[in-house]
């Protein structure tokens, strides 16, 4: 069954007035309708009363700030506010915005937009001062509490900010004030403390947890300003810019030629912000406009605040300049290039500057650390290698070595603030568990399965009780048109997998699928397959690759950032990785098979066959992401290689790499790809694994033929000594030889059930492996060898002890280990029922090199 949602336009009530381009219905150009079509308002003809006005009547709410197009006369009132003076009404403002868009009409370039909000007031209750209380927010008339576990000090400092307060002292635990009324608001806001008001922050209310009155938010403000209160403006932060104080009723400018340490430390002391970091002196641009209230200030440096120290009182004098402060209370940390406000780039605010982190030691103790500082949950990814693009400016931190319980990533021990030996393509980033993106599974990414990545999961997202603005919604979020089609299945099965969430009832108030309310987050939301929410949307995304894709570059786990393309399967073809939101190729300059080695195992496709250049498996499209990759072989993945970007225009798309690994799929996880090519594909320059059997069993071979020669002489050499018994003279008498070839076991071990160990550390017991021989006697890698014979001394007791010596080979197919070895096959009953007696010294050797035995006895 389908069900059609309706777009956008059609979602707003009929009426002769609407917003039109916005992100939702309560935001966006405003357009009246003349009775024979719609008009654009002029922004002259438009105040905040006629948009306060626009937005009830569109049960909108209230309308925040007006951008204006044009400069307005403050002398003048726009010509509807003048008529809305006395009377709120619509019918008067819809006759007056009628007759103006006629007589003077405009278009969207000089028209009026407005954004109307959904909270339409803020204030502290139950305290003992206004600016002190319980957290009370009114949305659409509706007065309701907030829940303290979604409230934190940077979204308390905006409120105070909005409420006229001054700054947030403390948040106390929630119900310090007493329980509240109504409902309890699930929206959490996410401020980074900047902000003017409230509603200027991101807000989110997707899968919020159920709250109580027990639970309400509170906070405690400095209080309304009053003489000789400070504030610091222009900065990043509440805590650093240019130092201002109130006085006559106004904010005004401090003035000061000696301004140092000692008066800045005076200022965060009374702002509350930490202890003082710099004490500056604001470049031309940044100065002050208004009253100068304050100039000639010294202080001692332990003084409470700035009354208490030695001012002078406002004269004329042209060398004084406007002075700031840097306060430890302005560091910040933020995420960026993510997609998301929990997931990118660490970048840190220090000294009025953001600066990076170097991923030198970064680990999932760091990460989480920065993931509960933005209240983010903890960490899914610690990210390294500029995974989220290479920042810019200052590195302030490396070698960070958190123990995971810092309450900030600057608590942490590291290196001095600036000391790095790094570069920004070590950028480190971070994926927390509360970042959150939505897909539709389908290739095309505008169809299909409604799915939600949250907590390191995608899940599906169930359709019981979903309102009919959702679907319209989630196809305008990921650009996929303004309506589509909710495809609903009749056949009854069992869910499988997570099913994230369910009872989403998105509003036309909502710009944003994670503003929408839900039942909270549940792995088990449903599980019925009727229930599983299916949408095709009406646009496609433009210039979107009709290939399975990652949403995006931090949602996307390591598998599913590369892929085989042109092969006959996916364990086979050229080598395409997912960045920045597209899929490129490689170049294959240095490509050999330590590289094709780690794709192969990236790609969940055992060892590598054969590492191919010249696009033999055909070119590619779009960007080179990657050239001169220089992989160990031991590394998880491609992007953990050292590489340099593809964008130097060196390489072409006839250099693509490609790669062919051993195993099958067992199950394709990517649409059927293109025919095998034409021909075999051959590597520049590259030696293919038969021709490296052929001449292991060539070199097997003579081997063997000097060893059958070594024998007959040894016959010879008994025969002599039969004859002269009385002669003591000792002579090697060579018994059987015992070798075991390693490319024989290999191909047993191939065909068998024995699993091949994962690359890594060998396994227990193997530590001593390297002391059975010594490097001057080890053979050419890649060969076997036989154990030198020994004449035995006269006198020596004869030695039935066999001294076998291992050889580890260099470097091949298997990947190396953790010291530079190849790791060993591990021999489970194979009928090699000597193995035991190849050598006392190692009885669990390595069974992939060759091991020639001899024996000494007395003639």
């Amino acid at each position: 069954m389908q069900v059609p949602e309706s777009s956008q336009a059609s979602l707003v009530a009929p009426g002769p007035i609407r917003l039109v381009g916005g992100d939702s219905d309560c935001s966006g150009h405003v357009e009246i309708h003349d009775g024979k079509q719609w008009r654009s308002v002029c922004d002259s003809h438009f105040g905040p009363k006629a948009a306060d006005v626009v937005c009830r009547d569109l049960l909108c709410g209230k309308a925040l700030l007006l951008p204006r197009a044009t400069p307005l006369d403050e002398e003048v009132s726009p010509i509807c506010d003048r008529d809305l003076q006395y009377v709120m009404n619509a019918s008067v403002l819809i006759s007056c915005l009628k007759e103006s868009s006629i007589n003077h009409p405009c278009a969207h370039a000089n028209g009026t937009h407005i954004t109307c909000t959904k909270y339409t007031g803020f204030r502290l209750a139950n305290g003992s001062t206004v600016c002190a209380g319980r957290v009370e927010v009114q949305v659409m008339g509706t007065w309701g509490t907030l829940c303290a576990s979604r409230w934190d000090l940077s979204d308390a400092h905006v409120l105070c900010r909005h409420l006229g307060c001054g700054f947030a002292e403390t948040v106390p635990k929630g119900g310090h004030f007493g329980r509240g009324t109504g409902p309890v608001w699930s929206d959490s806001f996410h401020c980074d403390g900047s902000e003017a008001h409230l509603d200027q922050c991101p807000v989110a209310v997707l899968g919020a947890s159920l709250c109580s009155h027990e639970n309400d938010a509170a906070v405690i403000c400095s209080g309304l300003a009053r003489p000789m209160s400070l504030r610091l403006v222009g900065g990043g932060s509440r805590c650093d810019g240019r130092l201002e104080i109130f006085w006559h009723g106004t904010w005004g400018r401090v003035l000061d030629d000696h301004w140092d340490l000692e008066e800045a430390r005076v200022v965060c002391r009374q702002l509350h912000c930490g202890e003082v970091e710099a004490a500056y002196i604001p470049p031309r641009a940044q100065r002050g406009m208004g009253p100068v209230w304050l100039h000639g200030v010294q202080c001692a440096g332990h003084e409470a605040s700035l009354s208490l120290c030695s001012t002078s009182l406002p004269k004329a004098t042209g060398i004084m300049e406007d002075v700031g402060a840097v306060c430890r209370g302005s560091r910040r940390v933020r995420l960026v290039d993510g997609a998301g406000r929990c997931a990118g780039r660490v970048e840190i605010y220090y000294q009025g500057q953001w600066g990076t982190v170097c991923d030198d030691a970064w680990d999932t103790a760091d990460a989480d650390v920065v993931c509960r500082q933005l209240s983010c949950g903890w960490a899914v990814e610690a990210a390294g290698s500029a995974r989220f693009g290479e920042g810019s400016g200052q590195i302030w931190l490396d070698g960070v070595n958190c123990s995971g319980t810092e309450a900030a990533l600057w608590d942490c021990h590291v290196q001095a603030w600036g000391q790095h030996d790094c570069g920004h393509k070590e950028d480190a980033g971070v994926v927390c568990s509360e970042f959150m993106a939505l897909r539709l599974e389908n290739k095309d990414g505008c169809s299909g399965r409604l799915q939600v990545f949250y907590n390191g999961t995608w899940g599906i997202v169930c359709s019981n009780s979903m309102t009919p603005h959702t679907v319209p919604l989630v196809c305008k979020q990921l650009g996929c048109g303004d309506s589509g089609i909710l495809e609903m299945s009749s056949r009854y099965d069992k869910l499988s997998g997570i099913a994230w969430l369910d009872h989403i009832e998105c509003g036309k108030s909502n710009s944003s699928f994670w503003q929408c309310p839900s039942a909270p987050w549940d792995p088990q939301s449903c599980d019925d397959l009727r229930d599983e929410t299916n949408i095709t949307c009406s646009g496609r995304q433009p210039g979107r690759p009709l290939v399975a894709a990652c949403p995006n570059s931090t949602s996307c786990t390591d598998r599913e950032k590369i892929r085989a393309v042109g092969g006959k399967d996916r364990c086979s073809g050229r080598v395409e990785i997912w960045h920045h939101g597209s899929w490129g190729t490689v170049c294959d300059d240095s490509w050999d098979m330590h590289d094709a080695e780690v794709v192969c195992r990236q790609l969940g496709c055992g060892p590598a066959v054969s590492a191919l250049a010249e696009a033999a498996f055909g070119e590619g499209t779009g960007l080179i992401w990657l050239e001169q990759v220089e992989c160990k072989g031991t590394e998880l993945s491609l992007q953990d290689c050292w590489a340099r970007p593809g964008d130097s225009g060196v390489c072409r798309h006839k250099e693509d790499v490609g790669v062919h690994c051993l195993a099958s799929p067992r199950m394709t996880a990517f649409p059927p790809q293109a025919d095998f090519p034409s021909g075999h594909p051959t590597g520049r320059g590259r030696v293919s694994v038969p021709v490296v059997i052929c001449i292991i069993l060539g070199a097997l071979l003579c081997l063997l033929l000097a060893l059958l020669a070594g024998q007959v002489q040894s016959a010879k050499a008994q025969r002599r000594d039969s004859r002269r018994n009385e002669e003591s003279f000792p002579e090697v008498v060579y018994e059987e030889i015992r070798c075991s070839y390693a490319w024989e076991k290999q191909t047993m071990f191939v065909h068998s059930d024995i699993a091949i160990l994962p690359i890594g550390d060998p396994e227990d017991g193997y530590d001593d492996a390297k002391e059975v021989s010594e490097p001057e006697n080890d053979p050419v890698s890649g060969q076997g060898h036989c154990e030198v014979p020994r004449t035995q001394e006269e006198g020596e007791e004869p030695r039935d002890a066999v001294r076998g010596v291992s050889l580890h080979s260099q470097r091949s197919t298997g990947g190396l280990g953790a010291d530079g070895d190849t790791l060993s096959l591990f021999p489970r009953s194979m009928g090699y029922d000597d193995v035991e007696e190849v050598s006392l010294a190692h009885p669990h050797g390595d069974m992939s090199t060759v091991t020639l035995e001899s024996q000494q006895k007395d003639p």
